[in-house]
């Protein structure tokens, strides 16, 4: 989360393939190195895991940009959503080959040893055989840009800009929902099991599993799902109106509101209605994730993207999963001392806490309609700060410019027919 802007600030201004690879390259090696650490430097291995987030932040704030520079439009779209399959893909992967390594070498610490190779791997790909395309290669800039601005100009750019804030804060509740989720969704479904008399209270250090595998596997599929589904669903919605994509996400967003709610009604009667409303749930949670990071590369010049994903990567860490388990688990315990402790007690409290949940999720879904009504706005003003950037235009735009840009972008016009109208104008002026 801390490395995200670093990050971000390099890949606006460096060779990104190069700073990808790096990131890889160290997040490979400590995470080898860690499986090698005694349990008497416990504190080195705790450490080690928290290195490995500069890996982390390396991909995640740079590879977004460098598909953005390479499609445009519904393919754009695609290909983002094939880079966001990548994350429920591969944490369904880690958790196959990481018990695998440990069930064949009999040794947790081979687990460890496994991901390295794949991630030496992949960074030798990308610095030898990705390109490292032009920044606005894809909104036709041509790599004529002549100037960057300042980290802080930047940041100024990105807080005015309203489609950002605003879907960067619906990222945030997203995020807030999936990490309590992840947390406390599988010991609430074993509470109802008990609740039930369907399973034995847990009075051992360690309790059954079988909860949080099957809530994983569900979180791997409806990730898939949820990336596949939103993509699709946004390419058919754009057909008819421009305000496709944040409006798919404020609608999913709502919809996954009334699922998740359904989970606390039902999980008391039946185990398997609440796996159904989670997955549907989750599905519609997740459809966001690619369009999201599409509704920036509409909205923010090529020079900035870099830094527009890191902040909006660490914005939804810092107000969303970092905290969101611990707050559930204060109002749980707080709710828990009320009243006389007891198994259904225990399991309602808890319920009762992740009823925060559903709140926020309404709440990214009215961040994602407040971007609905910027969007065109942003878009555009994007597409002047585009040509801004290329030098074909010599003067400052006045409104009038702005008036003939928008409405232009309105009624289907190419970036190149309204370039050359520019420039007539230009000759026109001077």
């Amino acid at each position: 989360m801390v490395a995200a802007p670093i990050f971000g600030y390099l890949g606006d201004r460096f060779n990104r393939k190069i700073i990808l690879s790096c990131g890889i390259f160290f997040w490979s090696a400590v995470t080898l190195s860690s499986s090698f650490i005694t349990k008497e430097y416990y504190w080195l291995f705790v450490l080690s895991r928290g290195l490995v987030g500069i890996g982390e932040s390396s991909y995640s704030s740079i590879s977004p940009t460098i598909i953005g520079d390479l499609f445009t439009n519904n393919s754009r779209t695609m290909m983002l959503s094939v880079f966001y399959l990548a994350i429920p893909l591969g944490s369904g992967l880690g958790y196959i080959l990481g018990s695998s390594a440990k069930e064949a070498a009999g040794d947790w610490h081979w687990a460890l040893r496994v991901s390295p190779v794949l991630g030496m791997t992949a960074g030798t790909l990308i610095l030898f055989f990705v390109p490292e395309p032009k920044r606005g290669h894809a909104d036709q800039l041509g790599g004529r840009i002549k100037h960057r601005t300042s980290w802080l100009c930047d940041m100024k750019a990105l807080a005015k800009n309203r489609s950002y804030v605003f879907s960067s804060l619906a990222s945030a509740a997203v995020s807030f929902a999936t990490g309590a989720f992840g947390m406390w969704i599988p010991l609430y479904l074993f509470r109802a099991q008990v609740v039930q008399k369907t399973a034995e209270a847990c009075t051992k250090d360690i309790c059954s599993s079988k909860d949080s595998l099957i809530f994983g596997a569900i979180t791997c599929v409806t990730g898939l799902l949820g990336v596949v589904i939103g993509a699709a669903t946004t390419r058919l919605c754009r057909q008819k109106t421009e305000r496709a994509d944040p409006l798919v996400c404020a609608v999913s967003m709502l919809g996954s509101a009334i699922f998740v709610c359904l989970i606390f009604v039902v999980a008391k009667k039946s185990i398997i209605g609440a796996y159904v409303c989670i997955f549907i749930g989750e599905t519609l949670l997740f459809l966001n994730w690619a369009i999201t990071a599409d509704i920036l590369m509409y909205v923010v010049i090529p020079t900035r993207r870099a830094t527009a994903v890191a902040f909006q990567g660490f914005t939804s860490h810092l107000l969303g999963d970092a905290g969101s388990p611990y707050l559930i688990g204060l109002i749980s315990d707080a709710l828990q001392k009320s009243y006389t402790r007891s198994v259904l007690w225990q399991f309602l409290s808890l319920g009762y806490a992740l009823m925060l949940c559903p709140f926020v999720i309404v709440l990214g879904g009215m961040f994602f309609l407040a971007t609905a009504l910027f969007f065109l706005d942003d878009r555009d003003k994007h597409f002047v700060d585009t040509l801004i950037q290329r030098d074909r235009l010599a003067f400052q735009p006045q409104s009038k410019v702005l008036v003939f840009i928008a409405s232009s972008l309105r009624e289907g016009h190419s970036i190149e027919e309204i370039s050359i109208s520019i420039s007539v104008l230009e000759l026109v002026v001077y």
